[in-house]
C-alpha cells in the first residue's frame, strides 16, 4: 500500500537508457526537434494538427524516459509504460486522420462519436500521468480538482454552481477545440519556446556556457565576493538562455557553489546565492522563458515589447543581488578568487567572444520586429556559424544531432505542464470561474487596489508552488488579470506584475523548487537555502508594485518620467539592499537600517513627497550612524 500511494504522489526518475533502445530514443527525439523547425519555420501547418502530432510525440518519449514513480525501473521502460506508449501513438494517429473533420464540425452541435470520445479520454488520462510522472502531484491535484469541479460542479450552492456540463460537452471543449488542451501553453511549447531552447541548447553545447562563466570569472573572480559575483552572472546570462531557474542552478551551480564553499562561504549562504542569481535569469532579457512566451500569446503583446518593459526591472534584480553578494562578503569577511584562478579577461574575449555574436543577432532580430519563432531560428543559425570558426568549439553532425535530442528531452517535462495548464484553463472558461474569482477579489480588497494587488501576488506564488513557472503564470493571469484590469491597469502592467510572482516562486518559501535543486549540491537544507534567496532577491518583491503604479520602469511614458523612474529606482535598491544587510562600510544599527530601508521603498515607488521623506529618511541614518557623516567614506567600489 505504501509502495502504490508514494508511486501516486512521487514524479518519476529519469531514465539513462542505452543499447539499442537509447539510441532509438536519442534519434526520435533528435527527429522531433527537427520536424518543430521544418513545421514553424519553412512550411504552414495548422496549429491544431501540429500540436496533437507534437503531443504525441512527445508523450511517446516521456513515458519512455520518465519511470512511474520514484522507485521505477531506470535500466528499462515496464510492461505498463509501453502500453501507455502504444495509446501515446493511437491517440495521435486517430487524431490526426480524423483532423479534417474535427476542423469542420461545429463544437457542441455535431455529436461525438464513440471513437472520439474513446480516442479524447485516453488522451486526457495519458495528459494527467504525463503530468503527475514529471510535475509531480501538485499539478496534478489541481487538474483533477478542476475536472471534477467541471463535472460536478452544478450541484455546488450559490455562486460556486453553474449549469450542468456533460461528460461529453467536456471532451468537446477540452479535446476539440483550440480552448483546453491544445490552448495557448501548448502552442507556445510546440513553437518558439521549443526552439528558444535549442537555441540555449546549442549555444551551451558549442561552448558558449563556458566562456559565458569565464567572462564572469575575468570580471569578478578577483574582486571581494569574486565566487558569489560569478555565480551572480554567470546564472544570469546562462539563465536569460534556459529560461528555467532549476535548470540554471543545477548548470551553473554545479560549479560556483564548491568554489564559494572551498572559499570560505557557508553551505546555505552557497545555496542561495545561486538560487537567487538563477531565478533571476528568468527574467533577463532577451529570452526571458517560456513563461514570458505564453504571456506574449495570452495577450497578444508583441514579445519584443515584452522583453524592452522586463530589461529595467531584470537589471534592478540583479543590482539588488549583486549589492548585497558585495556587502554580505565585506561583512563576512570573503575574499575573491586569486589571479591565477582567473582567465585574463582579454584572453577569455580572444577565445570566446564571438558567442557574444548569437546574443547581439538575437536582440538585434527582436527590435527588427521578427517573430519569436524566427528570432530563435536566426539566433541558433548564428551558433551554428560562430561555432565553426575555432577547432574547439566547431560542431559538427553527431554534434548537431545531440543537440537537437537534447532539446526535445529537455522539453519533456515543460510540454506537460503545458497541457496541464491548457486543461485547467478550459476548465476555468468553461465554467466562468474567473469572473467569480475576480468577484471574490474585489470583495475581499473592498476599493482597495494595493490589496488586490497583494492578493493577486499570493495567488501567483501559491500556485507556483505546486507547478512550473509557465503554468503558474498562465493560470494565475487567467484569474487575477481581469480583476486588476478593472482597476485601470494596463495590460502590460497586469501581465508583467503576475509574471514577475509567478517566477519568484521558484525560489519562495516552503515549497521553493530552486532551492531544492540547489540543496543536493550545496549539503544544506533546502528551507534555509530558499529563505536567503528571498533576502538577497528582496527587491524582486518590491518591484512589481513600482512599475505597476508607474510605467517609467517598463520604459513607458514619457522620457522625463523614465529617467526619473529609473534613477530613483537604482538609488532605492542600494539603500534596501545596505538595510537588508545592516552593512556600509560597517555593520549598522537599528534606526539606520530602518531610515534606510524606508527610503529605499519610497525611492523605488516615487512621487514628489516620497523623494523628499526619503530624503529626510537617508539624512536621520547617516546623522545615526557616525562612520557614515560628511567626513566618511563612500561606498566601496565593488
Amino acid at each position: 500500500m505504501n509502495s502504490i500511494l508514494s508511486t501516486v504522489m512521487g514524479t518519476g526518475t529519469k531514465r539513462s537508457l542505452t543499447g539499442n533502445l537509447g539510441m532509438a530514443v536519442h534519434g526520435c527525439a533528435a527527429l522531433v526537434a527537427l520536424a518543430v523547425v521544418y513545421t514553424t519555420t519553412l512550411v504552414y501547418i495548422d496549429l491544431y494538427v501540429m500540436t496533437v502530432v507534437f503531443l504525441s510525440a512527445m508523450l511517446v518519449l516521456l513515458f519512455l524516459t520518465v519511470s512511474a514513480g520514484p522507485k521505477g525501473r531506470l535500466d528499462r521502460p515496464s510492461a505498463l509504460d509501453w502500453l501507455l506508449v502504444v495509446a501515446s501513438i493511437a491517440a495521435g494517429i486517430y487524431f490526426f486522420m480524423e483532423s479534417e473533420r474535427i476542423a469542420q464540425r461545429i463544437t457542441l452541435l455535431f455529436p461525438l462519436e464513440m471513437p472520439d470520445l474513446i480516442a479524447a479520454s485516453v488522451l486526457l488520462f495519458l495528459t494527467i500521468e504525463a503530468t503527475r510522472r514529471t510535475v509531480g502531484f501538485g499539478l496534478t491535484s489541481v487538474v483533477l480538482v478542476f475536472v471534477a469541479y467541471n463535472l460536478l460542479g452544478h450541484s455546488l450552492p450559490g455562486a460556486l454552481g453553474f449549469r450542468e456540463v456533460s461528460y461529453n460537452h467536456f471532451l468537446d471543449i477540452m479535446m476539440f477545440t483550440s480552448d483546453g488542451l491544445f490552448g495557448v501553453p501548448l502552442r507556445v511549447a510546440a513553437t518558439y519556446a521549443f526552439l528558444f531552447v535549442m537555441f540555449g541548447t546549442f549555444l551551451a553545447k558549442a561552448g558558449g556556457a563556458d566562456f559565458f562563466f569565464d567572462l564572469s570569472s575575468a570580471i569578478a573572480g578577483q574582486r571581494v565576493g569574486g565566487p558569489a559575483k560569478i555565480a551572480v552572472i554567470s546564472s544570469g546570462l546562462y539563465g536569460t538562455m534556459s529560461g528555467s531557474p532549476t535548470s540554471d542552478v543545477v548548470t551553473t551551480g554545479s560549479v560556483t557553489i564548491p568554489i564559494m564553499q572551498r572559499l570560505g562561504y557557508s553551505k546555505p549562504l552557497s545555496g542561495s546565492v545561486e538560487v537567487a542569481a538563477s531565478t533571476g535569469g528568468s527574467l533577463l532579457p532577451p529570452v526571458m522563458g517560456s513563461a514570458a512566451f505564453i504571456m506574449a500569446e495570452y495577450t497578444g503583446i508583441a514579445y519584443r515589447d515584452i522583453a524592452i518593459a522586463g530589461l529595467v526591472p531584470a537589471l534592478l534584480y540583479y543590482l539588488c543581488v549583486y549589492t548585497q553578494v558585495h556587502l554580505r562578503s565585506q561583512k563576512l569577511g570573503l575574499r575573491g578568487l586569486s589571479k591565477e584562478e582567473t582567465a585574463p579577461l582579454r584572453q577569455t574575449l580572444k577565445n570566446g567572444g564571438l558567442f557574444i555574436l548569437p546574443l547581439v543577432a538575437l536582440t538585434v532580430a527582436l527590435l527588427q520586429g521578427y517573430s519569436p519563432t524566427y528570432v530563435a531560428a536566426i539566433s541558433t543559425a548564428v551558433v551554428l556559424l560562430v561555432s565553426m570558426f575555432r577547432r574547439s568549439t566547431r560542431m559538427g553532425p553527431k554534434a548537431i544531432w545531440d543537440a537537437l535530442a537534447m532539446t526535445t528531452l529537455r522539453m519533456v517535462s515543460v510540454v506537460a505542464a503545458c497541457a496541464a495548464a491548457g486543461l485547467v484553463i478550459g476548465g476555468i472558461s468553461m465554467t466562468g470561474l474567473g469572473s467569480k474569482f475576480a468577484d471574490l477579489v474585489f470583495l475581499l480588497a473592498g476599493n482597495s487596489a494595493f490589496i488586490a494587488l497583494i492578493i493577486s501576488a499570493a495567488l501567483a506564488i501559491i500556485l507556483g508552488m505546486g507547478m512550473p513557472t509557465p503554468s503558474a503564470f498562465i493560470l494565475a493571469a487567467v484569474l487575477v488579470s481581469p480583476t486588476l484590469m478593472a482597476l485601470d491597469f494596463s495590460l502590460l502592467q497586469t501581465n508583467m506584475f503576475i509574471l514577475y510572482f509567478a517566477v519568484l516562486s521558484a525560489m519562495t518559501p516552503p515549497v521553493a523548487v530552486a532551492a531544492f535543486a540547489a540543496s543536493a549540491i550545496a549539503d544544506a537544507k533546502p528551507l534555509e537555502i530558499a529563505v536567503g534567496a528571498v533576502k538577497l532577491a528582496i527587491t524582486a518583491f518590491v518591484v512589481p508594485f513600482a512599475f505597476i503604479y508607474g510605467e517609467g520602469l517598463l520604459l513607458e511614458g514619457s522620457w522625463t518620467g523614465i529617467v526619473v523612474s529609473c534613477t530613483t529606482a537604482v538609488v532605492g535598491v542600494l539603500l534596501l539592499s545596505i538595510a537588508v544587510e545592516g552593512y556600509w562600510r560597517r555593520r549598522l544599527a537599528a534606526l539606520p537600517r530602518l531610515g534606510f530601508g524606508l527610503a529605499g521603498l519610497l525611492f523605488i515607488a516615487p512621487s514628489g513627497w516620497a523623494i523628499a521623506v526619503a530624503m529626510v529618511f537617508v539624512a536621520i541614518a547617516i546623522i545615526a550612524t557616525p562612520h557614515l557623516r560628511p567626513n566618511g567614506h563612500n561606498l566601496p567600489a565593488a
